[in-house]
């Protein structure tokens, strides 16, 4: 050190800790001759750093400019301080001494060095289904606590063995502080069991269990945040014996591909879906089906497949696993993912034919994520393993803020010291084993930060029978609801930190509540974060007979949207063919029993879908509206409809007609989603000029229509368009909405519950 010398802290906040962060700093250090110290904080990393003034603005910009890969820089804090005459560089114990608010780096893929070594029969790691270091492997499905230490993660119960201890604490090592490094010497291990045969572990249960996979049979398989029900998605029988077994009718399943050749044979793969296929959070990606695999997306255009992200998947294809695997959620139809072993040996009694179990424990569950490439950037339709529980946001408020989401699609936000962590997504409260994954969420994130309960706002939707709002009231602190659509609109912004940005908000979905209690779904903003958003258009109003039961029944919604128009055919005959469901919805309508104003989109897309052929009960949710969409794409461009200021009545006209004509149906569904481009376009075009804005934001589950969306980037003109990317239009990401709403609308503001 020399007289001349200058001293600076520095806090870097953002994905920094538990993917070699510090081993940088120490290594970047020593290049500049720097000295001082760096440590995990409450914040983030914290880091004194002394030496010349131009050594430490290097220092400085390569922090942010030379982050591992798997590190993500939020912002960097630089103060100067006292030069205290540090000799070397060094690496300090974490540190606690406030409100925790570092970020829980999201579970990563295998990278590729420590591929290298997994497929290398020379390296002592060889063919170890547990091989990580610092750049990849698990992280929010095993941390228990923080600071994110070994000690605090399900790798605790095995002590490192010398090995694995030199590369662990050496700052020069791959491993230098890897909380779950490990090798076949002291680390935990896979067994394959079978009922009626041997327990197998180690390389034999990975050479069996891709015997059993070439053989057809349907395998439980344990991943990183859950197990997965895999078979050989060429194996016709054996799809169809898992779809009976999971009691899963038509919903597509996802797939794994052994590589990216094999990737590019079953699916037409651009770069931006490319690159989002093999992005470090490893997505199931939809893209074109190039190859037909029977059983497997009914139905459907498009395929959702994934490459292989942990140790154990490129084992399981190195010993001979067929190429294409069926790699779904292990659960019956509509269950959260099993993640703990006895549970999962309970509930997946009779689904798999042998389990592939790990012995390293799961510490939360945490799903596949789900995205495609749009027209306006990429589209996250699940967010989960990969992106969880990443702070989308930074908000500036002090005050912890959870927000509870929607019943469907259940994801959940905490916000702490203004961060916006964002939760992976929880499934369908309806079912009482994703309600008890929401609430075990919920209380996870609040013990996980150390949240002050009295101190906290809780946001729910403005839905008062929802599971989420009745969670929500029981907590301590106090209480604030946000309407459904605008918490949509919100989320589009919050992504952008756009927090006084005026813009016109469209909300397309099947259902929410609405400020006068009946059921929007079709509505049109106008406003800001800051400033509040005012309802200033919407679809024209339609009725719903029977409620709920219509959003399961497509003809059930048209029979209330249909009564709209005057000089109806006999729909129960060709070439409708209607089922008797809808006689007896035209009744409820006509006596106007059990029926309920809405101005869903959604379901006028299950009326359009049961106009030109889906007659039948839906199996999953959006199913109607998939169907229409992938018949579209099978026609040319045509003329659209006619959709005159958000007026289903000229639109459902022509549809009929056409119909009645014989118009192919692919035609029909091609020019309805024409013209419900051209008519939003036309109503925000509208509303931009009345109002002199020039940006247009799009939210809500409507709006994962791939198509929809290319024929609106056709027509927007001069408009800016922003839809969701952190997370999903759909209801996954209502809790962002509902978090930025809450903290900066009047409208929202500190209610205590009465």
């Amino acid at each position: 050190m020399t007289g001349s010398d200058e001293a600076v802290r520095i806090r870097v906040r953002g994905v920094v800790q538990g993917v070699g962060y510090r081993p940088f700093v120490h290594r970047l250090a020593h290049r500049l001759g720097l000295a001082g110290w760096v440590l995990n904080g409450d914040a983030g990393v914290e880091i004194h750093a002394e030496g010349p003034a131009e050594a430490l603005r290097a220092f400085a910009e390569a922090l942010r400019e030379e982050p591992p890969p798997a590190a993500r820089v939020a912002g960097i804090e630089t103060a100067s301080v006292s030069v205290e005459g540090f000799r070397t560089f060094a690496i300090r114990e974490s540190a606690r001494a406030g409100t925790l608010t570092a970020r829980i780096a999201p579970d990563l893929p295998l990278c590729d060095d420590c591929l290298a070594e997994l497929l290398d029969p020379a390296d002592r790691r060889y063919g170890y289904p547990y091989i990580t270091c610092t750049n990849c492997g698990p992280r929010y499905s095993l941390v228990l606590d923080l600071p994110y230490d070994r000690p605090n993660t399900t790798m605790q119960a095995w002590p490192l063995c010398p090995a694995c201890a030199a590369e662990y604490h050496d700052p020069a090592d791959r491993r230098f502080h890897a909380q779950p490094v490990a090798c076949p010497v002291c680390g935990p291990d896979y067994v394959l069991k079978a009922e009626g045969a041997e327990d197998l572990a180690g390389p034999a249960a990975i050479e069996r269990a891709a015997a059993l996979l070439r053989g057809g049979a349907i395998l439980a398989v344990k991943g990183i945040g859950g197990y997965h029900l895999a078979c050989d998605a060429r194996d016709e029988a054996a799809v169809r014996a898992l779809r009976e077994r999971k009691v899963r009718k038509e919903k597509p399943f996802a797939l794994m591909v052994r590589d990216l050749d094999a990737a590019h044979a079953l699916v037409d793969l651009d770069a931006e879906s490319e690159a989002l296929l093999t992005s470090v959070a490893r997505p199931v990606v939809l893209a074109p089906a190039r190859e037909a695999l029977p059983g497997v997306a009914p139905d459907n255009r498009e395929l959702g497949l994934m490459l292989p992200y942990t140790p154990l998947h490129h084992l399981l294809f190195a010993a001979g696993a067929p190429p294409v695997l069926v790699m779904t959620s292990a659960n019956r139809s509509s269950e959260p993912i099993a993640y703990r072993d006895d549970d999962a040996a309970e509930r997946l009694a009779g689904l798999a034919d042998a389990f592939l179990i790990g012995e390293r424990p799961i510490a939360r569950r945490v799903d596949d994520s789900v995205a495609r490439v749009g027209p306006f950037g990429p589209v996250v339709l699940r967010r989960a393993r990969g992106y969880a529980p990443t702070a989308v946001a930074t908000l500036p408020t002090d005050r912890p803020v959870l927000a509870v989401g929607a019943d469907l699609k259940s994801s959940v936000t905490l916000v702490v010291d203004g961060q916006a962590f964002v939760s992976q997504h929880l499934g369908d409260l309806d079912h009482y084993a994703a309600l008890e994954a929401f609430r075990e969420t919920c209380e996870d994130l609040l013990r996980m930060y150390e949240v002050d309960r009295a101190a906290l706002l809780v946001v729910h939707d403005a839905h008062p029978q929802y599971a989420s709002t009745q969670y929500a009231l029981e907590l301590p602190g106090s209480t604030v609801a946000v309407q459904h659509h605008r918490a949509h609109v919100a989320s589009v912004l919050a992504e952008r930190e756009a927090w006084t940005k005026p813009a016109v908000g469209i909300a397309f979905d099947g259902t929410g509540y609405g400020d006068d209690g009946s059921i929007w779904g079709g509505e049109c903003f106008v406003g800001s974060i800051a400033e509040g958003f005012e309802r200033v258009a919407h679809l024209r109003s339609a009725v719903l007979p029977g409620g709920d039961a219509a959003a399961r029944h497509p003809v059930q919604a048209a029979a209330g949207f249909l009564a709209a128009l005057d000089g109806l055919p006999d729909f129960t005959a060709p070439p409708f063919d209607f089922p008797d469901r809808y006689r007896m919805a035209t009744e409820l309508v006509q006596k106007r029993v059990r029926t309920f104003p809405t101005t869903s989109v959604g379901r006028l897309f299950d009326t359009v879908a049961a106009l030109l052929g889906f007659t039948r009960a839906v199996t999953f949710e959006g199913q109607a509206a998939i169907w229409l969409e992938h018949l579209a794409r099978s026609a040319p461009t045509v003329e659209p409809y006619s959709f005159p200021d958000l007026d289903f009545v000229p639109l459902l006209r022509a549809v009929v007609e056409d119909r009645l004509r014989g118009r192919p149906v692919e035609e029909i569904a091609r020019a309805f989603h024409a013209g419900l481009a051209r008519g939003t376009v036309a109503t925000a075009r509208a509303l931009a000029g009345a109002h002199g804005l020039d940006t247009l934001v799009l939210s809500g589950g409507v709006f994962q229509n791939g198509l929809l969306l290319e024929e609106i980037a056709a027509v927007r003109a001069d408009l800016t368009v922003w839809t969701n990317q952190s997370v999903p239009p759909n209801d996954g990401g209502i809790s962002l909405g509902q978090v930025v709403v809450a903290a900066f609308t009047s409208e929202a503001g500190d209610h205590q519950r009465p």
